[in-house]
């Protein structure tokens, strides 16, 4: 069911790049006037980043306060009883009433069961019926014999976000363009994204992040890739990302971002390309 709606919406998209699937604002009428709203004074609502400190410090406060040894013989009995294949919902209610966070409850189950990664409807095999790719096909091959392999680009998405359309189309476009592709689905952490990106030799990665977290998930990311000494590795990012976000993403080292604005994602794997063409230089 995954990939046929991939599939479905990968028609739907390139029916928009050709016009003849006409969105408002998109590929016609795009003239408008300027909003009264994003004129306003706090049109748009922002966190201060001192609420993530102080509920950090409340969390810490919270588990320094309660019964530490009723928390470990809590979780001691509801690992347990995920492994015996027993009910773990009354170990997990006795993990409530002990203080045990819903971090601590979910570690724990992950330790049993493992995690469950959902079917990501991204095929590996390229369409060769896509129209119009020709020329990037080559270009990719060019850059591709420059590196001495294959271009590899990883798609990630880190954060909780759940909106996936976006970063499935990427791997999809960027797959029938020749490029080997690496996409793990949503909800990734940017050390999951890190690690992926080291263990296939990526030479660019791509975040899409809708959540609205990604200043801070988009810097720590580039942060753990110069630490892993990836740091040659291009960072582009894509979402609904506001002009001075943007700029301030480009500073901490992005080289490109992309906005709703960008629809037509062939020129978006043609960018990515130079890119990666210019490192490899």
């Amino acid at each position: 069911m995954k990939h046929q709606l991939v599939e479905s919406n990968t028609r739907r998209v390139e029916a928009i790049e050709r016009g003849e699937q006409t969105v408002v604002g998109v590929n016609r009428f795009v003239e408008s006037e300027d909003s009264p709203l994003t004129g306003a004074a706090d049109a748009i609502l922002t966190v201060s980043p001192q609420a993530e400190a102080d509920q950090i410090e409340r969390l810490k406060a919270w588990r320094a306060s309660r019964d530490q040894k009723a928390v470990t013989a809590a979780l001691k009995e509801l690992r347990a009883a995920a492994q015996e294949n027993r009910n773990i919902m009354p170990a997990s209610v006795a993990c409530a009433k002990a203080g045990v966070t819903t971090g601590e409850w979910g570690f724990t189950l992950r330790e049993s069961f493992g995690e469950f990664r959902a079917p990501t409807g991204v095929g590996r095999a390229p369409r060769n019926e896509t129209v119009g790719l020709d020329e990037l096909r080559a270009d990719v091959d060019r850059v591709s014999r420059k590196l001495g392999r294959r271009l590899t680009f990883v798609v990630g998405k880190p954060g909780l976000d759940g909106h996936s359309n976006g970063a499935e189309q990427i791997a999809v476009r960027a797959r029938d363009a020749g490029m080997d592709v690496v996409y793990e689905g949503i909800r990734l952490t940017p050390a999951e994204i890190v690690e992926a990106v080291r263990e296939q030799g990526a030479h660019v990665v791509g975040l899409s992040i809708l959540s609205g977290s990604h200043v801070p998930l988009v810097k720590d990311v580039v942060a753990r890739l110069k630490s892993a000494g990836l740091d040659d590795v291009a960072v582009v990012v894509g979402g609904i990302i506001p002009p001075d976000d943007a700029q301030m993403l480009q500073q901490a080292g992005v080289a490109a971002v992309y906005t709703p604005k960008d629809f037509d994602l062939s020129r978006i794997m043609a960018d990515i390309v130079r890119i990666v063409d210019r490192t490899a230089a």
